[in-house]
């Protein structure tokens, strides 16, 4: 029976990868940091097969003691401050976390399992500005906030250890992934939240920032598939997983009111507030690697993902 740890298993990305590990037959571990505020909704329903260990990517010691306990095939470390609002406001907390978090981790993993092999969840947010559209593992980077900057850093620092210790990592530059276990705080789940409430008579309007950005949006329950498939190839490579289309926040909150037989136009305010100090204009990928090297490609479209968060937002709501 294989081993993982994965750090962040509280989150989207984290509960979907758990699923799916255990549906293969490992034994999964799971990081948690000792908090007042415990949420363990996501992956409740798994919980009783799971092993949960204490430690945080600020705290080095209790990375060593949680990957000597778990003793991990495989680690995914998908834990960080991934709201990248937040990171305007926290970039230093941000920096701790999302860039030195992954240093300390691979550390742990260094001197605890240097035969295990590492994923490591970077972000299309590293391209910011890109220079080039698609954007594929060879684009060079131009991130726009501090979380892009810290992801850039996580990026590299696993390269390094990758190259320079010999250890299998790999990176995963996956572009906007989203399901109905999106933080309420991401724009997507903002707004199918936000449709739900006004077609349940909860709420009258939703507001949001720019309407112009455009992201390449897939399902986020494909793409930690891509991450299990990356630690399988007899080669550590980095990786884009992306659906290869890109639409905007309009076209989204269009999408999202169709489900409910609404206009977007009739609810939707531009509130200033969620302007970000420097915006991403476009993001678009190119997974040809991946299709190419373990087949990977996405089968949930945009109108699919779109449906199935408000459908899973109504229920939600209509319980209570």
């Amino acid at each position: 029976m294989k081993r993982a740890l994965i750090t962040g298993i509280t989150g989207q990305d984290g509960s979907y990868l758990a699923e799916q590990l255990l549906d293969k037959g490992y034994e999964v571990f799971g990081l948690v940091r000792r908090s007042s505020t415990l949420n363990f909704e996501r992956i409740q329903h798994i919980q009783d097969r799971l092993t949960l260990v204490p430690g945080d990517l600020l705290d080095q010691n209790s990375l060593l003691e949680a990957v000597r306990t778990a003793r991990p095939d495989e680690i995914y470390n998908l834990a960080a401050q991934s709201f990248v609002q937040t990171s305007w406001n926290q970039p230093e907390l941000t920096g701790q976390f999302t860039a030195l978090g992954v240093t300390r981790l691979l550390e742990a993993m260094r001197f605890m399992a240097p035969e295990a092999r590492f994923y490591q969840a970077s972000s299309s947010e590293m391209f910011g500005n890109a220079m080039e559209t698609p954007q594929r593992e060879t684009t060079p980077f131009a991130p726009r906030s501090p979380y892009g900057v810290a992801k850039v850093y996580g990026h590299y620092i696993a390269l390094n250890y990758r190259e320079s210790y010999n250890l299998y990592v790999t990176s995963g530059i996956l572009f906007n992934h989203e399901s109905p276990r999106r933080g309420l705080e991401f724009v997507t789940r903002k707004i199918t939240d936000g449709v739900a409430r006004i077609h349940l008579g909860l709420a009258d309007k939703l507001s949001l920032g720019n309407l112009d950005a455009r992201r390449d949006w897939g399902f986020a329950g494909e793409y930690v598939t891509a991450m299990w498939q990356m630690l399988q190839l007899d080669q550590p490579r980095d990786f884009v997983i992306a659906s290869g289309s890109t639409n905007t926040v309009r076209e989204f909150a269009r999408l999202a009111f169709e489900c409910v037989g609404r206009k977007w136009e009739d609810h939707v305010v531009i509130d200033p507030r969620f302007v970000r100090p420097a915006e991403v204009h476009e993001l678009i990928g190119d997974c040809s690697r991946a299709k190419t090297e373990f087949g990977w490609r996405a089968a949930v479209t945009l109108p699919q993902l779109v449906e199935m968060m408000v459908r899973a937002d109504l229920e939600r709501l209509g319980r209570r």
